[in-house]
C-alpha cells in the first residue's frame, strides 16, 4: 500500500504502526535552523542561530519571552511556534492572576502537550509542526524542556533541536558533566560551541544571526540580539583561541 494512503490525517494508523502526518511535522522541525539548550544549578540557556529568508529580508525571530521566568526558543514553522507561545503566555497569566505565583514549569509543559496531543488523536486537525525548547526556573531550580510535534515533553541536562542538531548533541553529551557548577557566561560560551558546530563550513557565527537567552534563580529572564552578542562572541573566539594553542 502507498504511503500516500494513510497520511490524509493524525488519526490514521499505517500498517506499519506509523502516523504520517506526526513524522511529517518532525520533518518540519529538523528543517529549521538549529536552537541549543543547557542548564546549570542556578540558570538555564538557550541560544539559536537565526536565519534570513534572503539579503533583503531581517531575520528571523528564534526566542520568544513567556513570562518574566520563562521563554521558548523555535525550530519549524514560525506560525505555529506563535500559536504555541501564545496559549504558554495566557496559561502562565491565568495561574498568576489565580494563584498569586509563578507557574511551575513542569505544569506548564503538561498543559502544552495536552494542547498539542489533541491535534493528533481529532480527526480534522493537524500536529504542530514546530520544535520548541523551554527553559525556565520554578522552586525546584532552572529547568530545560523539549516539546516535540508528537506532544512528548522531556526533560534534559542539555539538548540540540532543528538542522544538524546532531553534531551539537555529540558536543553536549561530551561536556554536560561539567555544566552542574557553572556560572551563566561559561554556559552560554558552552552553549556557542555547540552551535557553531551546526553552522556548515562557509557560515560563522555573528552578532546578526545569534541570539542568546537566560534565566536564573535570581535572575528574570534575559534576552540577548544584535550588537549584544557581539561580547559572547568574542569570549567564544577567545576560547577557542585558547584551546588551539593547548
Amino acid at each position: 500500500m502507498f504511503r500516500n494512503q494513510y497520511d490524509n490525517d493524525s488519526t490514521t494508523w499505517s500498517p506499519q504502526g506509523r502516523i504520517f502526518q506526526i513524522e511529517y511535522a518532525t520533518e518540519a522541525v529538523k528543517q529549521g535552523s538549529a536552537v541549543v539548550g543547557l542548564r546549570s544549578k542556578t540558570h538555564a540557556v538557550l541560544v539559536a542561530v537565526k536565519r534570513s529568508p534572503n539579503e533583503l529580508a531581517s531575520y528571523q525571530k528564534k526566542i520568544i519571552k513567556v513570562d518574566k521566568h520563562m521563554g521558548i526558543a523555535i525550530a519549524g514553522l514560525t506560525s505555529d511556534a506563535r500559536v504555541l507561545s501564545n496559549f504558554l503566555r495566557n496559561q502562565t497569566m491565568n495561574y498568576r492572576v489565580k494563584f498569586d505565583r509563578q507557574m511551575p514549569i513542569g505544569r506548564a509543559m503538561n498543559t502544552l502537550a495536552t494542547k498539542a496531543h489533541a491535534n493528533t488523536i481529532r480527526y480534522g486537525g493537524r500536529p504542530y509542526g514546530v520544535g520548541l525548547l523551554v527553559i525556565g526556573v520554578d522552586s525546584k531550580g532552572p529547568h530545560l524542556f523539549e516539546f516535540s510535534p508528537s506532544a512528548i515533553t522531556p526533560e534534559y541536562y542539555a539538548y540540540s533541536i532543528g538542522s544538524r542538531s546532531q553534531t551539537a548533541r555529540t558536543y553536549l553529551e561530551r561536556s554536560f558533566k561539567d555544566f552542574e557548577n557553572l556560572g551563566i557566561d561559561d554556559l552560554i560560551i558552552h552553549g556557542l560551541k555547540a552551535l557553531k558546530d551546526t553552522l556548515p563550513q562557509e557560515k560563522q557565527l555573528d552578532n546578526l544571526n545569534t541570539s542568546i537567552s537566560f534565566v536564573g534563580v535570581d535572575t528574570d529572564f534575559c534576552m540577548i540580539d544584535g550588537p549584544d552578542t557581539q561580547k559572547y562572541l568574542d569570549m567564544l573566539e577567545s576560547s577557542v583561541d585558547a584551546m588551539e594553542t593547548e
